[in-house]
């Protein structure tokens, strides 16, 4: 099943994406979001960010803290970087540990921009976030988000835009602390990126390594560059598919892949 695209406007998006995803040049597109039919809700939601400018520096909820606020569940995400400009940075975790005092002043001062954690980025590296963590995305990068399906997010700053901030939801659900360096690395061809309490990612590169994969669909399918075959439809970067089946699967020459899918319970 080929996944529909959805425009996102956002004040931090671009006019200029690339052609193969087919976004009107006369809206500031930051994010597209893969959905089914009629929109309908799907169990992980796949997105691609691009970034003219800094994204708000915020947070989102376990599935725990969540439910305590009326919620379906928490969001969970996974960033595959597939574009950097030179100096580009994603900000993940803070420097230090801090109070939820500490981080409620430093977010209506500013001072949370120098407490948390920028980190330089280049095509390839990937990072887990797992809820709580308190990030941002930087301007100039291209990105792949895979993500549990929740739209939910607690802004703690945003450079002083006029948007909503939602202080203490965030600084009540967040986790003010160093990133752990187990949650990324660089990609280096077949490997896996993230086993999750709530998905899993793969990167592959050839028809073994796919056919190695041992979980079970359905398996959301994301070329970030050169093309497979689904069902005998070419799949190509700017598409989402999900299959229910690995067998339905061809590869063609080029191919870097993520293959995203539902953790096990």
């Amino acid at each position: 099943m080929f996944l529909e695209r959805q425009f996102v406007e956002k004040p931090w998006g671009r006019r200029d994406l690339p052609p193969e995803f087919g976004a009107p040049a006369d809206r500031s597109i930051g994010e597209i979001w893969y959905t089914g039919s009629n929109q309908a809700a799907l169990p992980l939601l796949v997105k691609w960010l691009f970034t003219s400018e800094k994204l708000s520096i915020q947070v989102h909820p376990s599935d725990a803290d969540a439910q305590v606020r009326g919620l379906p569940s928490g969001k969970e995400e996974c960033w595959y970087i597939v574009d950097a400009e030179p100096g580009a940075v994603l900000g993940i975790g803070t420097k230090r540990a801090l109070t939820a005092d500490e981080l409620r002043d430093a977010s209506l001062s500013g001072e949370i921009e120098q407490l948390v954690d920028w980190k330089a980025v280049s095509a390839g590296d990937f990072f887990y976030i797992p809820a709580g963590t308190v990030h941002a995305i930087g301007a100039g990068i291209t990105l792949v988000e895979v993500q549990q399906s929740a739209d939910i997010t607690y802004r703690l700053y945003d450079y002083g835009r006029p948007r909503e901030l939602y202080l203490e939801d965030g600084v009540a659900v967040a986790k003010p602390a160093p990133y752990a360096e187990t949650c990324f690395g660089h990609v280096s061809g077949n490997q896996r990126l993230v086993s999750g309490p709530h998905f899993w990612l793969h990167h592959v590169t050839d028809a073994a390594a796919f056919a190695a994969i041992s979980e079970a669909g359905p398996y959301w399918l994301i070329p970030v560059s050169g093309s497979i075959l689904l069902d005998e439809r070419q799949l190509l970067c700017g598409d989402c598919a999900m299959a229910d089946s690995l067998d339905t699967v061809r590869f063609e020459t080029g191919v870097s892949l993520l293959v995203a899918g539902i953790a096990a319970n």
